[in-house]
């Protein structure tokens, strides 16, 4: 069985949390909460895809 990345696994909740918030926001009508969790989706999933590209130079994937 292979390990957990947890760093990964966070990411990855983070990125789903927002995305649902997006969804919560749209509900609302909060433009600003629409734009925000839109903007934390792109830099979350930015930094998993970042942080699992260094991951995978090192030889830890």
């Amino acid at each position: 069985m292979k390990q957990i990345k947890w760093s990964l696994l966070l990411y990855a909740f983070l990125a789903a949390a927002f995305i649902a918030g997006i969804g919560v926001a749209i509900a609302e009508q909060s433009i600003i909460g629409t734009i925000g969790c839109i903007i934390a989706v792109i830099l979350i999933m930015g930094m998993g895809f970042k942080t699992k590209a260094k991951m995978r130079a090192n030889g830890q994937l």
